[in-house]
């Protein structure tokens, strides 16, 4: 009975899964060990969300909320309230903003979610020229979860981050009253833009060369992929709602421009909802269709 609960009281504690636990072989039994540092294994194998603060040094360099998990690495840029950079498990940034006022598609527009551009002011979005400031503050601190939510300076707009091993939810959880925003990836698959880069989404299961344009609303789950044939992941953006909204996607010349709720320059969103973003280590459609289909589950 005391090993059993022992066992239950343990298995669970970090900091036993190292060579200490070895030190309780004598007293509670070699078998009693192996199950404790096979938990700890498997503990590890599920991955943790760390959070520190630091410089996105790509960016500008600019101050940012740094979320690494088992699958990315995320620079939350702390004044915009937006990504500036999002590293896959090989250092690569599917982003590539970078505040230098000019650069355009090449640096400045990109990110994820930029989501409200003029409308009742300019927020989530890394900061940039154009963007308005909003508040940052770290709600939850997990080994699995870390929430950072964020207040736009008129107190009109609340969007929230939700960063888990597997992927990040950003949710717009307060909208200013007759305003809209759309959710947008604007980045570089496998880290420039160019012709070896490739997308397919819930609507269709052909790889289409970056430069193919896609309009209207996509089929429920409502989501997109994006790759880059020297790259074994691509980067997702899935929708959680099934709406009747325009999904539309163009290229430009350094960067996609995917807009949930977005056509052309009209925005369609006015309520809240909540969007994921993140790797999935395959390029082929069956398997990134189930697995952005899990998220849901």
């Amino acid at each position: 009975m005391l090993r059993m609960t022992l066992f239950a009281a343990l298995r669970n504690q970090p900091f036993l899964c190292s060579s200490s636990l070895q030190t309780l072989a004598q007293w509670l039994g070699t078998t009693l060990v192996s199950l404790l540092l096979l938990g700890c294994s498997m503990s590890h194998q599920s991955g943790k969300v760390s959070l520190t603060e630091g410089m996105d040094e790509s960016a500008g360099p600019v101050p940012a909320y740094i979320i690494s998990t088992p699958s990315a690495t995320y620079y939350l840029e702390k004044h915009g309230g937006g990504l500036s950079s999002m590293l896959d498990k090989d250092g690569v940034d599917w982003i590539g903003f970078n505040n230098i006022k000019g650069s355009g598609h090449k640096g400045e527009y990109r990110g994820f979610p930029n989501a409200i551009h003029k409308q009742d002011g300019s927020y989530f979005h890394a900061m940039n020229a154009g963007t308005d400031k909003a508040n940052g503050e770290v709600l939850i601190e997990h080994q699995n979860h870390v929430r950072i939510a964020f207040t736009s300076a008129n107190g009109k707009w609340v969007g929230q981050w939700d960063f888990y091993p597997t992927h990040c939810d950003f949710t717009m959880t307060t909208v200013s009253p007759g305003y809209h925003y759309w959710v947008q990836y604007e980045g570089v698959p496998g880290g420039t833009m160019d012709d070896t880069d490739f997308w397919f989404n819930s609507a269709t299961d052909i790889r289409h060369p970056i430069n193919d344009s896609h309009k209207g609303d996509l089929p429920s789950p409502e989501w997109y992929a994006f790759g880059d044939e020297s790259s074994p992941r691509m980067i997702f953006l899935l929708n959680h709602d099934d709406d009747t909204h325009p999904d539309n996607y163009v290229s430009r010349p350094h960067m996609t421009v995917l807009g949930f709720g977005r056509q052309e320059k009209n925005k369609f969103l006015n309520t809240p909802k909540t969007f994921s973003i993140g790797f999935i280590e395959s390029v082929e459609y069956e398997k990134v269709s189930k697995d952005v289909a899990t998220i849901l589950n």
